[in-house]
């Protein structure tokens, strides 16, 4: 009963919460509207064309306090019931309405649209890839990819030990061609099958996955997030990202050989289930295929958004979803025949715009200056190693897409090398607790009995070790590159 309930699982609904704080926004508002009445005009204000500092101003502490309420919000969804989307939606409207006031008050409104530009075509390029590769996942799901797979690894013959090993494998190689969060989630539901009765496995093997995805994510630009945001922001091309498979490979390898003794002796007790693949799934699998071709070629070779490729890779999968269609009439057959459109409207729109009220909250703390005193101060006063690594720890109290978005912003002069490295540390960073990256807290709300924060703590040193061991082994064999 409890491996039906797991096949069940919308992988995007229960990977909705991904960051920690407490808070309550709407008592801002008396505040925010007093600030704006009687708030004196910064020390630091600029000409015409140059940004205005409000790091010392009123409106910017204001900001700043916004922006943390919020993130206590999305902190506390699970138990308030509100959805992390809408605080740091409406978190991200007041900050940039606040930096509006105070530019048209200096008659500086066409500085601050250009910075508004920017951030929106950030997102945008962000959003649509992500709309087209999770459009993706949602048709291979209805084509029972993942449910195939996942009775395939049931029924194999192997003990505890040897499935550890089997589904950590696959997390970390898996990954690269899907999301983490999907990667994780899927494992999970394999893990929790084959280990009904045995909790002691169960909770090891849902700390592998997270380790394993996190880590297989970071030498593919597909694999999370943040290692997108860098390819499309040219930080680093397409083939670079595999620099990172050693070090990436470490990060998996140093933790699952030290939990293996962890893990129970014995066989788990036999299942045989059987699923068979909807019509056309391999042809979707060889056209999501061909979509990230696209867009790696439209970023390589013509210097195009990937996203456009993306995009044309979408128009594959509509004309396919037509043609079975079709054939699905004259052959009468419902069950052949998928609707691409519908596959959209699946998505977790909750997720999307959560990265909108981060990326746009974050941008305009940017605006505001704060990133740049930071910048300063971690690749200034640090050094960009320094910087980088620390980068990664915080990953394991915030999540890595807004620490990721604000490296971005901030735009420090680093080497390839570099790129490499806080490209590396914060996707593996938040491995080191269960809540630092979403596809910790989506185990966590999918194996409440079992995977748990404390469980997950547990092993923080042996996947801290990890963490150590991969940034050592970066540093060596990428030396050239720093």
């Amino acid at each position: 009963m409890e491996s039906r309930k797991v096949m069940t699982f919308d992988s995007r609904r229960q990977g909705l919460t991904m960051l920690r704080f407490a808070g309550r926004l709407w008592m801002l508002a008396v505040p925010v509207f007093a600030l704006l009445l009687f708030a004196p005009a910064p020390l630091h204000a600029q000409e015409a064309a140059a940004r205005i500092d409000l790091t010392q101003h009123p409106v910017g502490y204001l900001a700043l306090l916004i922006f943390f309420v919020a993130y206590g919000f999305v902190a506390v969804e699970e138990i308030i019931q509100l959805r992390k989307s809408k605080p740091v939606m409406l978190a991200a409207g007041l900050i940039w309405a606040l930096l509006g006031v105070v530019y048209a008050a200096h008659g500086q409104s066409a500085v601050l649209e250009a910075a508004a530009k920017h951030v929106i075509l950030d997102y945008g390029e962000l959003m649509l890839f992500l709309v087209v590769a999770i459009t993706y996942v949602n048709t291979m799901q209805e084509r029972r990819v993942f449910a195939v797979l996942r009775a395939k690894l049931v029924s194999m013959k192997l003990s505890y030990r040897q499935l550890f090993w089997l589904v950590g494998g696959i997390a970390f190689f898996g990954c690269p061609m899907i999301d983490n969060l999907t990667t994780a989630l899927v494992m999970g539901a394999v893990v929790v099958a084959v280990g009904v009765g045995n909790y002691q496995f169960i909770v090891m093997g849902c700390i592998i996955i997270v380790v394993a995805a996190n880590a297989g994510g970071v030498y593919s630009p597909f694999g999370d997030v943040t290692s997108l945001m860098v390819w499309q922001k040219g930080k680093l091309e397409f083939l670079e990202f595999f620099h990172l498979f050693l070090p990436a490979l470490v990060n998996f390898l140093v933790p699952a050989t030290l939990m293996h003794f962890g893990v129970p002796k014995g066989m788990p007790e036999p299942v045989s289930e059987t699923r068979q693949l909807k019509h056309g799934a391999a042809v979707v699998i060889g056209l999501f295929a061909a979509t990230i071709a696209t867009a790696v070629a439209f970023k390589s070779i013509f210097s195009l958004p990937p996203a456009l490729g993306m995009m044309l890779g979408l128009g594959y999968l509509q004309m396919y979803s037509y043609i079975l269609q079709r054939i699905g009439r004259r052959r009468d057959d419902q069950d052949m025949a998928f609707d691409s459109l519908r596959e959209i409207r699946r998505l977790e729109w909750d997720t999307l715009l959560f990265f909108f009220g981060v990326i746009f909250a974050v941008g305009g703390l940017g605006v505001a200056g704060y990133l740049a005193l930071v910048s300063n101060f971690l690749y200034g006063d640090l050094g960009p190693t320094v910087a980088n690594i620390a980068i990664g720890v915080l990953g394991a109290a915030f999540d890595n897409i807004p620490l990721m978005f604000a490296v971005l912003t901030m735009n420090p002069d680093m080497s390839s090398g570099q790129w490499m490295l806080v490209t590396l540390s914060t996707g593996v960073g938040g491995s080191l607790v269960s809540i630092g990256t979403a596809a910790g807290v989506a185990l966590m709300g999918l194996l409440r009995n079992h995977y748990t924060f404390i469980n997950h703590l547990r092993w923080s040193w042996a996947i801290g070790l990890g963490y150590v061991a991969s940034i050592l082994t970066h540093l060596w064999i990428n030396a050239a590159l720093m």
